[in-house]
């Protein structure tokens, strides 16, 4: 009889015995080389933890907030599209896993389900993540999500250009499923779409995004805006000079440019920078509560999940979601109980060591 999976690892593997080769691959991927896909988990792995003893831990707290929103735990589930090639509920079981967890799920624009049949199921917290195509696809999606009742929009900002996984391209992978929340639009609908009759194919608007469109998008939503994949300090600062409430260090698991820093290895400057100013979150890499402490512990309010919500999926649907986040819970829970720590919300930055090695200064750009 097989044990119940005890780690994310677990879930990977399992993962693995039951996706489809071409569909596990997909999931997978990462850009080009896969170099940063890698770096995200070693850099992850180089950062240590500093034990603090003799300290009365036995109340511990990991409940805290998101742009005001209450959450159980400083963990939510990232953006990404197709959740259906891990189960037929796709990001309705993903919706349904994250609030009995009582967490944020982000909802991708090229979700399989669409806006509206997401909210009709989701137990908590929902935001959407935008691809901007062009000004009336994206103002039509931000509609659709207030009146869904999204608490907030999530711009992806580091895709200019499209990126296809060269392990996808081998394998002649192609998505098997609709992108809901475009459904019909290959047909006139007064919205602009691309030579191929797709709205969610990228077009030249994804090029020309730039700081003048995240003012319009602010002007035409009372929604919180977050920016999705800021890298660097300089960016930082014009999310803060243009009223953004927050930042997600991203590189999309590696997912869309290789050779690039990992996440948490951009965070400190960028946790400089900002002082305080707006709030920040953090995905890419992690696969363990120690992780999400050291994110924490580094200036990040959460922390977000991609590949592993696959696994999730893969295994149990709903309950495999939720699976994933509990188990990140209670590892999160005694790492901090080992570091003398009671709250994510007043965690000691002295509790995380980075190497000389890594950091600040490492590179002259």
């Amino acid at each position: 009889m097989r044990l119940e999976p005890i780690n994310l690892h677990d879930y990977e593997a399992r993962a693995k015995e039951l996706l489809p080769y071409n569909v596990w691959n997909e999931v997978e991927s990462g850009a080009m080389d896969e170099v940063t896909t890698r770096r995200n988990r070693t850099a992850l792995e180089a950062l240590v933890l500093k034990p603090r003893l003799l300290r009365d831990v036995q109340h511990r707290d990991l409940s805290t907030t998101i742009l005001g929103t209450p959450v159980s735990m400083p963990v939510f589930v990232c953006p990404a599209g197709g959740h259906k090639i891990a189960h037929t509920d796709g990001e309705k079981a993903t919706a349904q896993g994250a609030g009995m967890s009582g967490t944020i799920m982000v909802l991708s624009t090229g979700t399989n389900y669409s806006i509206e049949e997401v909210a009709e199921v989701a137990t908590g917290p929902v935001w959407l993540q935008l691809n901007h195509r062009s000004k009336d696809l994206s103002q039509m999606l931000v509609r659709r999500a207030e009146e869904a009742g999204f608490k907030a929009v999530c711009l992806t900002v580091d895709s200019p250009v499209p990126v296809p996984q060269e392990r996808s391209i081998r394998n002649r992978y192609d998505h098997p499923f609709e992108r809901a929340n475009f459904r019909g639009m290959n047909v006139k609908t007064g919205a602009t779409v691309s030579a191929t009759g797709d709205p969610f194919a990228w077009r030249p608007d994804a090029a020309r995004l730039t700081w003048e469109e995240i003012d319009w998008l602010r002007s035409i939503t009372p929604l919180p805006l977050v920016l999705k994949g800021i890298r660097g300090p300089e960016d930082a600062l014009l999310a803060v000079e243009h009223g953004v409430n927050g930042v997600l260090v991203s590189n999309h698991g590696g997912r869309q440019v290789d050779m690039t820093l990992s996440s948490i290895e951009s965070l400190p400057e960028i946790v400089e920078t900002v002082n305080g100013r707006l709030e920040l979150y953090l995905d890419s890499g992690i696969r363990r509560g120690s992780d999400v402490l050291k994110a924490l512990a580094l200036g990040v309010r959460a922390v977000g999940i991609g590949r592993p919500l696959f696994w999730g999926l893969a295994v149990g649907g709903a309950e495999g979601v939720h699976g994933i986040l509990e188990i990140l819970r209670k590892e999160l829970d005694r790492a901090m109980a080992f570091c003398g720590q009671t709250s994510v919300q007043h965690l000691e930055r002295g509790i995380v060591g980075i190497p000389r090695t890594w950091g600040l200064g490492e590179y002259d750009f």
